[in-house]
């Protein structure tokens, strides 16, 4: 699509970027491997930690996250000279999309003109939106636009457009035929972006979280200090979408300069282009992440036999550790917290747990509309081939973007004041936290489903007539209520708890990296464990800093939403065996300090 570039990659810019992908993979596998050891000593810590609290009641569906499949007829703009063409478009329930020629050449399995992933794309519903996008990418200087001959059929008006735009990939431009139509595609489309976005966010694995945790180490030492969107995605993605963004500059001053066309033509192109470049990348990272694999593997079957045999010794290691770490920055740290943190903690409490709020009720007006309607197609025809369909219509609630998006609206709101709030922190990354919201309300939704069809089929005999089974299905609602209403408590607690800790934690630390002129506080070596380190400086030095955070930010929740002890200690949130030893907890906003 567009105007394509003077020539393709040729072998030396192949060679080139193959180069600059191997020295991507020397940097982060070092910070991979220190990741992994960590988070293994993580689970291991909470796996042994007593639990005070009873966890989740929902009963979590075995089902995985999925986009509801969709399908049906758009126009692409395809070709060079590109021109409006009719297609047949398939939403895959893995979020990627692909268009046929035709409906046929899909329905006999035939292979698609294209397809992509959605990872990273950015839906636009307006022409004029994307058009301005366009020049953004490439402002056009005098006279420019009388050249622009080959994308006049771009600023021809379209109807109910859907233009898909990626920082590093080709555009996408469709239009539908009805606005019905376009917004059942855009819902669709929406959901497919998020999900593809969030698929290390919703691992709890150890390996996941160590990626996560490495990106975010590797970036810090390259200079990122705040917490951004730079980790949406898969792992390959993720890398290859952090190498891109460092050629990007050089890329569009030096390589682009070659590219036809002007203005507009030349965005397009500069997409395409770049296109070619990401999917070099995307496939040696790939490569590299695969061949890492087994030795992944591996060392994390040893360090799992290794660090339970040496739990308790690495565990009192690393209270010395921390002993010494707080000696060393409480006075910077306590200062640092008094005058940045502790002013705008109140008001990015409440700005966070506003949309949370509005989001999880949301979920649960719909889930009683959802378990009402049930009931009464029950009581009117409890054998129907009618009440058939709505069971599984209710069981697909979850996975509904037209049902779902009442709750997805309420996690954008807010999302410019807590934006602005945070941004004096350097935090980027309010993508991810709305994706993270918009995930919460579908998990929680799928969970409260499941454990409503789980009870109601437990309860539900043929030995019941009509009213005998509608009683017993109320019941079943108002345990299911009960239950939602737990798990939305501390879901609300938790997410809030985690998101300000992830706005804060990276600045303060920048902080006290500044204050001290050193990249952390010196203490002796490090815990070895197979090769890896399971205790390092910084590890330990971040759980310092991020326990006297947590004391802080539990203090303020409990303010805010008048909390009881049951909802203030949600299972799985306790920092207890990552403070020092001897931490008194018992005041969240004293200074910390050690019992002598």
């Amino acid at each position: 699509m567009g105007v394509r570039p003077s020539s393709p990659l040729d072998k030396r810019q192949q060679q080139q970027l193959r180069g600059q992908v191997d020295g991507l993979l020397r940097a982060f596998l070092p910070c991979y491997r220190r990741q992994l050891a960590a988070a293994v000593l993580r689970q291991i810590s909470r796996e042994l930690e007593p639990r005070e609290t009873v966890g989740s009641q929902l009963s979590h569906t075995k089902k995985l996250p999925r986009v509801r499949e969709h399908q049906g007829p758009l126009t692409l703009l395809w070709g060079h000279p590109p021109q409006w063409q009719p297609t047949f478009c398939v939403l895959r329930g893995d979020g990627r999309l692909e268009w046929f020629s035709q409906k046929e050449e899909y329905e006999s399995g035939g292979r698609p003109l294209g397809s992509t992933a959605l990872t990273g794309y950015t839906l636009l519903t307006s022409q004029r939106e994307y058009l301005c996008l366009l020049d953004d990418l490439c402002p056009s200087s005098s006279g420019d636009l009388a050249q622009e001959e080959p994308l006049r059929v771009l600023e021809e008006p379209v109807s109910f457009p859907l233009f898909l735009a990626h920082p590093f990939r080709a555009h996408l431009c469709f239009c539908a035929g009805t606005r019905g139509a376009q917004r059942a595609w855009r819902l669709g489309l929406q959901g497919a972006i998020r999900l593809r976005a969030t698929v290390l966010q919703r691992s709890r694995v150890p390996a996941a979280c160590a990626f996560l945790d490495a990106v975010q180490l590797y970036r810090r030492r390259r200079g990122f200090a705040g917490g951004d969107d730079a980790t949406l995605g898969s792992d390959a993605e993720v890398l290859s979408a952090e190498l891109m963004r460092e050629l990007l500059p050089a890329l569009r001053s030096q390589t682009l300069r070659g590219l036809r066309g002007a203005g507009r033509a030349r965005a397009r192109a500069c997409a395409e282009f770049l296109d070619a470049v990401h999917a070099t990348v995307l496939a040696r990272v790939s490569a590299g992440l695969r061949a890492f694999q087994p030795e992944k593997d591996a060392l994390l079957a040893k360090l799992e036999r290794t660090v339970r045999a040496e739990f308790e010794q690495i565990m009192q290691q690393r209270a010395q550790w921390a002993q010494k770490l707080e000696a060393e920055i409480r006075d910077p740290l306590e200062a640092c917290l008094c005058r940045m943190v502790d002013p705008q903690l109140p008001q990015l409490t409440l700005a966070l747990l506003s949309p949370v709020e509005a989001t999880l009720g949301t979920v649960r007006t719909l889930l009683i509309r959802g378990m009402d309607r049930l009931s009464h197609h029950l009581h009117k025809n409890p054998s129907g081939t009618r009440l058939r369909r709505e069971v599984y219509e209710f069981g697909e609630i979850p996975w509904d973007p037209e049902l779902m998006q009442a709750c997805y609206r309420e996690a954008e709101r807010n999302r410019s004041h807590l934006s602005q709030l945070a941004e004096p922190f350097g935090f980027l990354g309010m993508q991810s936290l709305v994706f993270g919201a918009q995930d919460l309300a579908q998990q929680l939704m799928a969970a409260a489903v499941t454990t409503f069809l789980q009870l109601a089929d437990q309860c539900l005999t043929s030995a019941l007539d009509c009213s005998q089974a509608a009683e017993q299905l109320q019941k079943v609602r108002g345990l299911v209520l009960k239950k939602f209403t737990w798990d939305s408590e501390t879901t609300r607690w938790s997410f809030t708890r985690d998101w300000l800790l992830g706005i804060f934690w990276p600045f303060v630390w920048s902080q006290l990296v500044v204050s001290s002129n050193s990249e952390q506080p010196e203490v002796d070596g490090d815990i070895l464990a197979m090769g890896c380190q399971v205790l390092t400086t910084e590890g330990v030095c971040r759980d310092v800093i991020q326990g006297l955070l947590l004391q802080r930010i539990d203090r303020e929740l409990k303010k805010s939403l008048g909390a009881s002890d049951r909802v203030c200690s949600p299972a799985g949130c306790s920092v207890s065996l990552w403070l020092p030893l001897g931490w008194d907890m018992g005041h969240p906003g004293d200074s910390f300090h050690f019992h002598r």
